[in-house]
């Protein structure tokens, strides 16, 4: 059962890192990329549908990995697992104090509606999830290296 439990919540946290990345350094690119207005409507949107998802995600994510450094404290690899348990408890903390008030304004906004900033508020989201997508392939590299 053990086993069973660390590979998923391996594969829960590795696809978390691999949605991020995505969002990082692909979706972000593409949508400044496109033509007027079109970008922030479809920040505005990505907003607005990733975080619905990412919360249960993210603290489901940390639950999975407490319940696997409990369950294998007898176990190898348990230190890399709370190790990976506190990286992603800074992801949470990030997001909730860094990125999600920048999300929450950004998710509203339209062309019409739009504050003056809104490229500078889009950048600094930017480059806060930079460093949160490092701090989650971290967490995630531990637990793959837990593994072995």
């Amino acid at each position: 059962m053990l086993n069973a439990l660390e590979v998923f919540t391996t594969v829960t946290v590795g696809v978390m890192v691999g949605v991020e990345f995505s969002v990082a350094f692909v979706m972000n690119r593409i949508f400044n990329a496109l033509p007027e207005d079109s970008g922030q409507l479809a920040r505005a949107h990505g907003g607005r549908m990733l975080g619905a998802v990412m919360p249960f995600w993210y603290i489901g994510s940390l639950v999975l990995v407490a319940i696997w450094a409990f369950a294998g404290r007898h176990h190898g690899g348990t230190g890399l697992v709370i190790t990976s348990g506190a990286l992603l408890l800074v992801s949470v903390a990030m997001s909730v104090l860094l990125l999600v008030p920048i999300n929450n304004r950004g998710k509203t906004w339209t062309p019409e509606n739009r504050p003056e900033d809104w490229k500078e508020q889009m950048s600094r989201w930017d480059r806060y999830h930079y460093v949160r997508v490092a701090v989650i392939i971290a967490a995630f590299a531990l637990l793959v290296v837990a593994l072995v």
